[in-house]
């Protein structure tokens, strides 16, 4: 097996009203909401390993699978110590920076080799709520 480039941080679903789509989250997979502002909110099992995380879209489109005029709306952010090193390898496997140039500190945003969405996130990203 190869060296792990990442771990799984959380997973990321769009959505125009994280409250109440988190609330069905919470009955389905017995999660406690752990944050929540108007624009987001975070469950967390009991352990805090599982992280689901819901963020207002203003024009939220329902997906309507399997039609690809409509795709599925979330994204997978990976936890990694060095984003240049995680960066190197994500990109050596076919992925895309999708954010440009700029970097922004803690965090990157990727396209997979399909053009799925996903971050890559250090532990000071985290922390600070970046």
């Amino acid at each position: 097996m190869a060296d792990v480039i990442g771990r799984l941080f959380s997973l990321v679903i769009d959505c125009p009203d994280p409250s109440g789509l988190a609330a069905f989250y919470e009955s389905l997979l017995s999660l406690t909401r752990a944050e929540e502002s108007p624009e987001y909110v975070v469950l967390k099992s009991t352990t805090g390993s599982e992280i689901v995380m819901f963020q207002r879209v203003a024009d939220f489109r329902p997906p309507r699978w399997p039609d690809p005029a409509r795709p599925q709306h979330m994204h997978v952010d990976v936890l990694v110590d060095d984003l240049d090193v995680a960066e190197a390898r994500v990109l050596a496997l076919g992925a895309t920076l999708l954010d440009g140039s700029d970097k922004p500190i803690g965090y990157r945003v990727y396209a997979d080799p399909v053009g799925h969405p996903f971050c890559l996130v250090t532990p000071e990203a985290v922390a600070s709520g970046g």
